[in-house]
């Protein structure tokens, strides 16, 4: 292996720690709803998400490998700056909204719907952050059969996931 797919190994790894922080930080939060009264709904696409998003990291090392994918550099650098941005839009939204952002769909009967940061702006900005992720992550080094089949695949899910959102918060939240 060349030293721009050690790199992207290296990368991926961190994304996915990244992701096991999200989890840390998921599973505190619905603690803490769940103590407040959190009504949990959506599950059932629950498990075909943490399937998506895990098997996507996965296709984005076999296929680096596998196909012996380059590092090209005008697509690469650019989609790294993608990636760490999406990160920030990630870490953003889960630190306005605090206490009630979580993987799951869980809504605290009650409490007012979060329209700071960038609330302000989007409905649901967490999902820019995860199809810029979706995409970028895999073209860092030209996956692009893994970015294609994450993007085709995220649409139906998060179709469903932000009806499953949209029909919680109509239900429980003030507005």
């Amino acid at each position: 292996m060349d030293s721009s797919l050690w790199w992207y190994v290296a990368l991926v790894l961190v994304v996915g720690l990244e992701r096991v922080a999200e989890l840390v930080v998921s599973l505190r939060n619905a603690a803490w709803s769940f103590k407040q009264g959190g009504v949990e709904s959506g599950k059932g696409h629950y498990p075909f998400m943490v399937l998506l998003h895990t098997g996507f990291l996965a296709g984005c090392l076999v296929e680096a490998i596998v196909a012996d994918r380059p590092f090209i550099p005008a697509l690469g650098w650019t989609m790294l700056v993608v990636v760490l941005l999406a990160q920030g839009l990630r870490w953003w939204c889960i630190s306005v909204l605090g206490h009630q952002w979580n993987t799951r769909v869980i809504v605290v009967p009650g409490l007012s719907l979060v329209a700071s940061g960038p609330y302000k702006f989007l409905r649901h900005p967490n999902y820019v952050a995860v199809v810029a992720e979706g995409i970028a992550l895999p073209l860092v080094h030209t996956a692009w059969v893994t970015a294609t089949a994450f993007l085709l695949l995220n649409i139906p899910l998060l179709t469903v996931r932000i009806r499953a959102e949209e029909a919680a918060l109509d239900s429980t939240l003030t507005k």
